[in-house]
């Protein structure tokens, strides 16, 4: 196809390029439109397609413009791709389409390409490692967070106090002053479910009692609306209960697993706190040196990768459309490294061939088998299933660069 094509942007990831075609070139498509258009469409007086040539270009003027135009612009399209070598990595868009007099049309093509990742620098850093010690305290506080998750609520007489759950029926005043019907809601107080004046006045109550009087709502209310006001509230405390934790046993490590002794269960804790605790440093590490390799490295990012990272992240935490703007203003450094974080190991995993092979992933089956004690074969079955298999060959893509990365730099242990 004869174009004349001029560049008229190029920085980073973005093209944009000027394409003219002349008019004759345009003029051709006219006609062939025309021939189409002939066979598929009735003219009164005439059968299917036998409609004269000039009467059907003048009464489909519109439709036969419009196909022109788009079987030029998609043939275009695609000799700018191939003589200009574009590798695309969004659909491109044509603004700014003109239509000359002699039929001539030129548009602007608008693209992203895939950038250039050469990484020239990627031995010789060095970084720290953080420790991946597990101290008492942390061991115990696993353990009363399990006990606590296992806590029962027991019914209790008297005054409530901080940690005891209530169940309390409350009526507070609307604009005029008027107290409806109260609700019945369910507070552990302490636990910041209710402001403090409120949680001051149900530890006055004792069940079956009743209190009515002013509250004032603090100054640091979440709704501005509300914050100073004083409503009057009525109270009326049902019940009072109060957490008790299992005992710090033999018996509660038995109901925790296979565990004889509580000395075995915080023997596991402990085991599994240490293996987190190297899973961290080992994801610090990778981290710092994706850093280091990121800052020795410039390459450029295709705005939309990151863009479409923005508003996958924001699917996935549900933010709402009052707050995307700020969200996207905040998250999209957090994106863009996200996305050069990626290409990185892309870029080292193709040029070093240490992307994951089938026997990469089968070996991987094979050893998450002998862990659950099951068949390979169901394990591949359920993996497949669950469209896992491309984030398990990923998986160990990534642990392949990393041990290469790793080769080739120092990491000092804090």
């Amino acid at each position: 196809m004869e174009i004349e094509i001029t560049s008229t942007k190029s920085e980073g990831a973005e093209r944009r390029i000027q394409v003219a075609v002349p008019g004759a070139t345009v003029k051709d498509a006219k006609k062939r439109a025309a021939r189409r258009v002939a066979q598929q469409v009735r003219v009164p007086g005439f059968r299917m397609g036998r409609a004269p040539a000039a009467m059907v270009e003048k009464k489909f003027a519109d439709v036969i413009r419009q196909e022109a135009l788009e079987a030029v612009m998609r043939d275009a399209y695609q000799a700018v791709v191939e003589k200009e070598q574009l590798k695309l990595v969004t659909q491109p868009h044509a603004h700014d389409v003109k239509f000359a007099e002699d039929d001539a049309l030129s548009f602007e093509l608008h693209c992203e390409v895939q950038p250039d990742v050469t990484l020239a620098h990627v031995s010789g850093f060095q970084v720290k490692r953080p420790a991946a010690s597990v101290t008492n305290d942390q061991v115990k506080a696993q353990i009363d967070q399990v006990r606590d998750q296992r806590a029962t609520w027991t019914p209790v007489e008297g005054k409530p106090g901080e940690g005891d759950m209530v169940v309390v029926m409350l009526a507070m005043a609307d604009e005029r002053g008027d107290l409806p019907e109260g609700k019945e809601y369910r507070v552990v107080l302490g636990a910041g479910q209710a402001i403090p004046a409120i949680e001051e006045l149900l530890m006055e109550l004792t069940p079956g009692e009743t209190v009515e009087r002013a509250v004032r709502w603090p100054d640091d209310f979440p709704d501005e609306t509300q914050r100073g006001k004083s409503k009057t509230v009525r109270a009326e405390l049902k019940e009072v209960k109060r957490k008790q934790v299992p005992a710090l046993d033999d018996a509660f490590a038995r109901e925790m697993g296979d565990f004889d002794s509580i000395d075995a269960l915080t023997t596991a804790v402990r085991s599994d706190l240490e293996a987190s605790a190297v899973r961290d440093a080992d994801a610090a590490v990778r981290g710092l040196l994706l850093d280091e390799i990121i800052g020795a490295n410039t390459f450029d990012v295709p705005p939309s990768w990151v863009s479409h990272l923005v508003q996958s992240y924001a699917k996935a935490y549900s933010v709402p459309d009052a707050e995307l703007e700020r969200f996207t203003t905040e998250f999209r450094a957090t994106a863009e490294r996200q996305v050069r974080r990626d290409l990185v190991i892309e870029t080292l995993a193709d040029r070093e061939k240490l992307t994951a092979g089938e026997a990469d992933v089968d070996a991987k089956i094979q050893e998450m088998a002998e862990k659950r004690g099951v068949n390979p074969g169901q394990v591949y079955a359920q993996l497949q299933k669950a469209g896992r298999l491309r984030e398990i060959e990923r998986g160990i893509t990534e642990d392949h660069v990393f041990a290469w990365i790793l080769e080739r730099n120092t990491v000092e242990q804090v």
